[in-house]
């Protein structure tokens, strides 16, 4: 029997008419691939996995979406899987019926090839580290009101690059020099109690 989830077949309900044949299509799919697959739910949409994610299926208010975790390192040999300059979540583009999917044998192999992936615990290449954030140009306004508040400016002297970027930003797309004059003194205010830019919404 295959492992489903009570979760999958609600989400199916709910979603649009046309794209319930396509979400039920997927879905039976997938277990006739692989009966171990397990279902869930993530990020609000039906996953499948097996020794991790294998796939996902989501529905939209014009169209569907089916996808592959592994997709970039998946072989492909109908060049069917769209990995870059997609139109739509998922790698099938924008299916709004079952006529869009490949054939059943050719999904089926795919879906295979996903499980085979987890099987043999080949993950995904890391990704390249983004270099780090570089300081924005300050403001006069802020550079001038810092000298006059040593508080403040030890504050912002300890944040890191993109802290200190966050009270730059805030203040230099002010539309008007009133309003940068007023977002100066609320920066100078929140620097010298230590806080960052986004305090507000740091967890207590």
């Amino acid at each position: 029997m295959p492992k489903t989830d009570p979760r999958v077949d609600a989400y199916i309900t709910k979603a649009e008419l046309f794209a319930q044949p396509i979400l039920q299509h997927i879905r039976k799919l997938v277990h006739k691939a692989y009966p171990e697959i397990e279902e869930t739910i993530k990020w609000s949409f039906p996953h499948f996995e097996h020794k991790g994610t294998v796939c996902s299926m989501a529905s939209f208010k014009q169209h569907c979406a089916f996808g592959f975790w592994k997709a970039s390192i998946m072989k492909d040999p109908e060049s069917i899987l769209e990995i870059k300059d997609r139109e739509a979540m998922g790698h099938f583009n924008r299916i709004t019926s079952v006529k869009d999917l490949p054939s059943d044998k050719i999904l089926i192999a795919y879906i295979k090839e996903a499980v085979r992936l987890n099987e043999e615990n080949i993950k995904l290449p890391s990704k390249p580290k983004a270099p780090a954030k570089k300081e924005m140009p300050m403001p006069l306004e802020l550079a001038a009101a810092l000298k006059k508040n040593k508080k403040a400016t030890a504050t912002f002297e300890q944040f890191s690059a993109s802290h200190k970027n966050e009270y730059i930003e805030w203040i230099t797309e002010a539309k008007t020099e009133e309003t940068r004059n007023k977002r100066t003194a609320t920066a100078i205010e929140w620097l010298t109690e230590g806080k960052p830019r986004h305090w507000k919404y740091q967890q207590k």
